[in-house]
């Protein structure tokens, strides 16, 4: 287990706004930054991220959280995993104490496939750099293909030999199981190795680690196939990776587009001749996954293709999907007979780039252009076409996006707008009513189940001892104190001439009515910061924020993140400022003492009303003697209620 030191470590040189960067692109907004949401399908950023906080908020699905969070979110990886992501990150070294064993062994066998893949690729790159077979063989076609060294080592490719058990044996003998081996695809069921004879391509994560193999034979044999690939395992899943983008997501960035080519070669040699922005779908029809994936930086891509008739339609294989997520999309075709490796070669960078400007086309240009040339004179076959374009326009999720092609489509068929858009409109409205479909096919509770659950709702609403609108107030309250326990606690405050901490103030202020918290959660906060300075300590937001309690830490999140942030306009360009009060952030004095009268009376409101109730009960019994000490005790309730009340100029009926 990674010791606390550490982990203390990675959260203080961990810059949330570093890492959330690598996933979405984010822009300026005042002291936070703004961008899409990774989390759900928006339009209009609502993603937020605070360096001041080092958190993350989603004022659209409500997610958030730390940069530990996010990772394990968006990634899918434990505690551990992210702690040790960011500490080969931030070059922290991580020291480590006794885990428990069941965490150990599942960690371990999550390790162990990395450990493997990682070793697997050291011998693909020995043999391909120390091996006789692996310099005339491999190495003699990656110089072939025009690959510098610096260019192998940056992808890490290797070379496979000829043997059928060399790395299996090899692997074996250093200490990893075969289970594993076979379990990554490796290995075959009988423990013979699946790369053989070829020139073998790690390929990476997101994160550069490398979770698959790509290999290529060299020989002559139509039998054999050109290109095979591992199998999918527990860390490698084919639809949610792109050849190439852990090391052209920093261009893609900067590019501001996302270049997205065929093969791995493609990838390798526009890498090396500087067009580092560029990607590869890995031979397989473009995924929503990898589309989203390549959202996380860009909303441009450029698809780039060989000239000939089955580069044109693997072109056009992937745009629906890349207009889904609302993504714009262009065509950029090769001249015939041409790749990207080959043309870059024949024309050089610079000619290529140029190329790439001049020659891309808008995907409705692009389709268009081809109706009208396939099509010819031959209406029938002109109007079945027109509906396959429809297809393409009913996936623009935006409308002024979607009118503006629709229009243009027209003007480039010669067919009147109405007719596009009444067809577009029919098949939105089919995609809308096959997805509600879909979505009630997929729901596991009935109609009947969900009438049993509303109906227990109203049973607990209805038997609630305090009214919906008095339960809302109080708690309103409740979370006011906890507002700024957490985050205004450790600053300073003076009272009647003492300094004490805003914490110390507030909670020997509130003593006799913490039983009151109608909120659990609340009162846990509190009774927490009360035990933590009982003991000498004094808490400070992080410590909320990166709170073991799931529920305290988002608590803590909602609290710091808010979708308002007072405009630098007001100052710039008005110059109108504050004058009888601080700004709201530095206001926490007064804050904290107008949140500890407004708890404080609702609290002797609440004391007041349940002595009263306890005054007629005993009026009832006849108790007397009861009768006179909560007369007593109702004075001087209501006694400390005026006492707030006036402080804070509210008159009590």
């Amino acid at each position: 287990m990674i010791s606390q030191e550490t982990i203390d470590a990675i959260f203080q040189a961990t810059h949330i706004e570093d890492v959330i960067e690598d996933y979405v692109h984010l822009t300026k907004r005042g002291v936070n930054l703004k961008g899409l949401c990774p989390f759900h399908d928006e339009k209009t950023p609502s993603f937020t991220v605070s360096p001041a906080r080092n958190i993350y908020k989603c004022f659209g699905c409500g997610k958030g959280g730390n940069a530990i969070n996010f990772l394990m979110e968006h990634e899918g990886l434990s505690y551990p995993e992210v702690l040790r992501h960011l500490a080969a990150k931030y070059n922290i070294p991580i020291q480590e104490d006794q885990m428990p064993e069941e965490y150990e062994a599942e960690k371990k066998e999550r390790d162990s496939l990395y450990l493997i893949n990682e070793y697997a690729r050291d011998f693909y790159r020995n043999q391909l750099f120390h091996t006789d077979l692996g310099k005339s063989i491999g190495l003699s076609y990656f110089k072939e293909r025009g690959l510098l060294r610096k260019t192998m080592d940056a992808f890490e490719l290797g070379f496979a030999t000829t043997s059928r058990d060399e790395l299996t044996k090899s692997a074996v003998q250093a200490g990893y199981k075969i289970d594993f081996l076979r379990q990554l695809g490796l290995t075959t069921e009988h423990d013979r190795d699946f790369f053989f004879n070829r020139v073998m391509f790690p390929i990476h994560n997101i994160s550069g680690k490398v979770v698959a193999f790509a290999g290529r034979h060299l020989t002559t044999d139509k039998k054999s196939p050109k290109y095979i690939n591992s199998k999918e395992s527990e860390i490698y899943h084919k639809s949610k990776v792109l050849y190439g983008m852990h090391l052209a997501k920093q261009a893609i960035r900067k590019e501001d587009f996302c270049l997205l080519v065929e093969g791995y070669t493609d990838v390798l040699s526009l890498h090396q001749s500087g067009i580092e922005n560029v990607v590869a779908s890995s031979g397989t029809s473009l995924t929503v996954d990898q589309v989203k994936l390549v959202k996380r930086y860009t909303r441009q891509i450029k698809i780039l293709y060989d000239g000939d008739a089955a580069g044109v339609k693997a072109a056009l294989r992937g745009i629906d999907l890349v207009l889904e997520q609302d993504l714009n999309v262009e065509l950029v075709l090769l001249p015939e007979g041409e790749d990207p490796d080959s043309y870059i070669k024949k024309v050089g960078v610079t000619a290529f780039r140029e190329y790439l400007q001049n020659e891309s086309t808008d995907f409705i240009l692009f389709k268009t252009n081809l109706i009208l040339k396939e099509a010819g004179n031959d209406p029938v076959k002109k109007a079945g076409l027109i509906k396959d374009i429809i297809e393409s326009l009913s996936h623009i999720p935006d409308p002024i996006k979607r009118s503006v092609y629709t229009r243009q489509c027209a003007e480039l068929l010669k067919v009147d707008e109405s007719i596009l858009v009444a067809e577009t409109n029919k098949l939105l409205s089919k995609n809308l009513r096959d997805a509600r479909i879909n979505q009630l096919r997929e729901g596991r509770e009935d109609h009947e189940l969900q009438q049993q659950i509303l109906e227990k709702e109203r049973q607990k609403a209805v038997s609630e001892k305090w009214s919906e609108e008095k339960t809302l107030t109080d708690e309103f309250q409740d979370r006011d104190i906890v507002r700024i326990l957490i985050l205004y606690g450790d600053r300073s405050i003076e009272i009647e001439q003492e300094k004490m901490s805003i914490s110390q103030y507030i909670l020997s202020e509130i003593q006799e009515a913490l039983s009151f918290f109608d909120n659990s959660l609340y009162a846990k906060v509190v009774t927490e910061y009360g035990i933590a300075l009982a003991n000498g300590n004094q808490l400070h937001t992080d410590y909320f924020i990166r709170h073991q309690d799931q529920a305290i830490s988002q608590l803590a999140i909602e609290i710091c993140s808010s979708p308002y942030e007072l405009s630098e306009n007001w100052q710039k360009m008005w110059d109108i400022r504050l004058e009888t009060q601080p700004m709201p952030e530095e206001n926490e004095v007064q804050d904290a003492i107008q949140a500890l009268y407004r708890f404080l009376l609702k609290k002797y409101q609440k004391m007041s009303e349940e002595n009263l109730k306890q005054i007629k009960t005993y009026q009832n019994d006849g108790d007397e003697e009861s009768l006179l000490k909560h007369l007593q005790v109702q004075g001087m309730l209501v006694e400390q209620r005026n006492k707030i009340a006036a402080k804070l100029n509210t008159v009590i009926l």
